[in-house]
């Protein structure tokens, strides 16, 4: 069999999160520290924008064929929701998304210093001018396009090998508008690492926003799965093994 192990999936989804976390969510305070008291721009929201977008490119053409590369509990809960991921293995890939979250946090700030906390960590917040209302939105809408996309890539009609490159765009562009609402997570694991982390240092977290992001992002993970399932499926999907052995076998 070529299928790999338990423990190989969760060390790749694991170490995937970890990289999208410290590649990813790293530029954030990278940003602001080369930038120093230059004004935020969007050249600057573009090159972080650009980073998620690289990582998540990468992690899929590394990790996709052993573990799937989820990297996103929001990915994980559609894809288990509509059939295509046994719910047995929810609980393991979410762990290890959470960790290779914390672990990736924690890595930023091996890597840039203290710096990195004084600066925010890169921990997704919205602002005193932001409704609850327009957060939850902002993460619903980002979450909902990621993970409707990842359900078109990964269709049996679509064009193969293309996967990672059209995740990774959409990751880079859903971010540009979502990003000056809510700092655009759109991945509960990405949300809480650099929060749990942030705090373990000493820093603001301001935890009341926490389930507004979970929230959003979970639900739009369902929905999309349920949505796209709902549009693309034809009378193939409908067709059990058995019954598709049945035919064969009659011609």
């Amino acid at each position: 069999m070529d299928e790999n192990k338990q423990w190989q999936k969760l060390a790749a989804e694991f170490l995937g999160t970890a990289f999208l976390v410290f590649i990813g969510v790293g530029s954030v305070p990278a940003t602001l520290i080369v930038n120093g008291d230059a004004p935020f721009t969007m050249a600057s929201l573009g090159f972080i924008s650009l980073a998620f977008g690289t990582v998540v490119i990468a992690t899929v053409y590394i990790f996709g064929y052993i573990s799937g590369n989820h990297i996103n509990p929001a990915v994980t809960l559609g894809l288990a929701v509509t059939g295509k991921f046994p719910w047995r293995e929810v609980p393991g890939y979410l762990a290890a998304q959470l960790l290779g979250a914390i672990l990736g946090s924690f890595a930023i700030v091996g890597v840039l210093g203290p710096k990195a906390s004084e600066v925010g960590l890169g921990v997704a917040s919205y602002g005193p001018t932001v409704p609850i209302y327009q957060a939850f939105i902002a993460e619903f809408v980002g979450t909902f396009i990621l993970v409707f996309t990842v359900f078109g890539v990964i269709h049996r009609k679509a064009s193969p090998g293309f996967a990672g490159l059209v995740i990774g765009f959409v990751v880079f562009a859903a971010i540009i508008p979502v990003a000056p609402a809510t700092g655009a997570s759109i991945n509960p694991a990405r949300t809480t690492g650099p929060m749990l982390v942030q705090q373990l240092l000493g820093g603001e977290v301001q935890w009341e926003q926490w389930p507004v992001y979970v929230i959003a992002e979970l639900l739009a993970g369902v929905a999309a799965a349920l949505l796209f399932g709902l549009i693309s499926r034809t009378q193939a999907d409908n067709t059990t093994l058995t019954e598709a052995l049945t035919e064969e076998k009659a011609k």
